[in-house]
């Protein structure tokens, strides 16, 4: 371990000790305060902060990607908490935070988990559902990712939680399959019913905020339907009452799952709807349903979302435009919570949160 340095986050007030061979975003999370983040690889930028008072030269950044951080941004100040390690004490200006979420967060643990299934649910994507052996217990919030390590090697991968927690230690993912990707390959061709697989978390912040109570449109697309499955599982499971819809696109209807489940939760949850939308349907699909991308359709069926919160996972594409369609439409920037899934050397989407 190297030395220890405080680091100030403003405008919250909060302190925290880090060691400077921890980047300061997981120093934050082991102290339970719940940063705003995303990949944690240095490529969604949903971490990034300004640097009010210490030393540029005292930070060092592991490897990042440019686009989130331009040289121009580095310079004036900015820096990418996940990427930064601190070599004196700072104060850092958090650019985007969440009061709810900040202090509520969980202990990070590592464990490891028991493989019980690995079904296919479209052509490219799996269910997969791991039971935890040990510890006990990994708390988590629905719509948070644990990372799980790719068997062999010491990389690990991102993926959303799809279930609500419970007393029985199970995690279940709904995961895309690339080709040559590192995880895809173990999990389309190499993984077993029992294999043992070392897992971490809780991470992330595509939770419900239980202050509020405003309705919700949940925006989707690919691997995106994990964390919103969990979501809404468990707003029927508490009984929350906040009318939710949920947008989800595909291209042709191969690529649609837990459809039946959906339907079910439009019985349980009042007011909710689920609107899937093809891109690209083909004759063989039998398709009536909402034609387009999924942004376009959301825009022609949802002319005025005044007032709601906006949840939106999938691809960096679909998220960076359901972003600005959301905001024309009338949500307030500060009601959109997202997780952009991003690649680490791999093809997009991969390391899906």
């Amino acid at each position: 371990m190297g030395e220890k340095h405080i680091v100030r986050f403003e405008p919250v007030g909060i302190e925290i000790e880090v060691d400077e061979d921890q980047n300061i975003l997981r120093a934050a999370a082991e102290n339970g305060v719940q940063l705003m983040h995303g990949c944690k690889e240095g490529q969604c930028a949903a971490c990034k902060s300004f640097v009010l008072e210490g030393d540029m030269d005292d930070i060092e950044l592991d490897k990042y990607s440019t686009f989130a951080l331009p040289d121009s941004e580095r310079e004036e100040g900015q820096t990418l908490l996940c990427r930064a390690h601190a070599y004196s004490d700072l104060v850092i200006e958090l650019l985007q935070y969440d009061e709810e979420i900040i202090r509520s967060g969980l202990p990070l643990k590592k464990g490891v988990a028991e493989v019980v299934s690995n079904e296919s649910v479209t052509h490219d994507m799996r269910h997969l559902v791991l039971k935890l052996i040990e510890p006990e217990e990994i708390k988590f919030f629905p719509g948070q990712y644990l990372d799980i390590t790719v068997p062999g090697t010491d990389e690990s991968r991102s993926f959303s939680m799809a279930n609500v927690p419970g007393r029985e230690g199970v995690f279940e993912f709904v995961i895309k399959i690339y080709p040559d990707g590192l995880f895809s390959e173990f999990l389309d061709k190499k993984v077993q019913i029992g294999d043992r697989l070392d897992v971490e978390g809780p991470f992330g912040t595509f939770t419900l905020r239980e202050s509020r109570t405003s309705p919700i449109i949940f925006v989707g697309g690919g691997a995106g339907m994990a964390p919103v499955l969990g979501l809404l599982r468990s707003m029927a499971e508490r009984g929350t009452d906040r009318k939710p819809i949920f947008y989800y696109g595909g291209r042709r209807s191969r690529d649609l799952c837990f459809e039946k489940e959906l339907r079910e939760l439009e019985e349980k949850i009042p007011g909710f709807r689920y609107v899937p939308a093809l891109s690209e349907p083909a004759g063989d699909d039998e398709w009536d349903g909402e034609v387009g991308l999924i942004t376009d359709v959301v825009e022609r069926l949802e002319p005025d979302l005044k007032g709601r919160d906006a949840y939106v996972c999938g691809p960096p594409p679909m998220v960076d435009a359901a972003l600005a369609k959301l905001t024309a439409l009338g949500v307030l920037e500060a009601n959109i919570f997202y997780d952009k899934f991003t690649t680490t050397g791999e093809p997009e989407g991969e390391d899906s949160p």
